[in-house]
């Protein structure tokens, strides 16, 4: 499957709470091992005027981190969050986001992952770490 096709198959099967925060897969690095992502968050997401709520920047790490995985580890079939630490740097306001996810180390079940969220100007609002449990077809 080239690149093109396997980021197609991708997107096309994204769960529906990713079509909520405006998601797509746009990029995967098989030698860093990492995936990117885009974001539209829309007002109604936000608090504080427009400052977007905590969860949907967890959210956005979370996806992306974990489409490192679904692009660089193949048969994957689920991918449960173990563990989500999140460092908010800064205000993530309404808008256009990139994010970047990438595997530190894979064992046969658990993976580290980390993720970085960007806004439209690229300056880092967020980032994240994660532990997560690689669940494969059983043989």
């Amino acid at each position: 499957m080239t690149v093109e096709e396997k980021l197609n198959m991708l997107n096309d099967h994204r769960p529906p709470c990713l079509d909520a925060l405006g998601a797509a897969v746009t990029g995967m690095d098989h030698e860093e091992k990492s995936a990117t992502m885009t974001f539209t968050i829309p007002l109604d997401f936000c608090h504080s005027g427009n400052v977007v709520q905590g969860g949907f920047v967890a959210a956005m790490l979370d996806a992306a981190m974990s489409h490192a995985v679904f692009t660089n580890i193949e048969e994957v079939i689920a991918l449960p969050t173990l563990e989500l630490k999140i460092s908010y740097l800064r205000a993530s306001l309404a808008g256009s986001f990139s994010a970047k996810g990438k595997i530190i180390r894979a064992g046969k079940s658990i993976v580290f992952l980390e993720g970085e969220l960007f806004d439209p100007q690229g300056e880092l609002t967020a980032t994240a770490s994660s532990t997560a449990k690689v669940i494969l077809p059983k043989k």
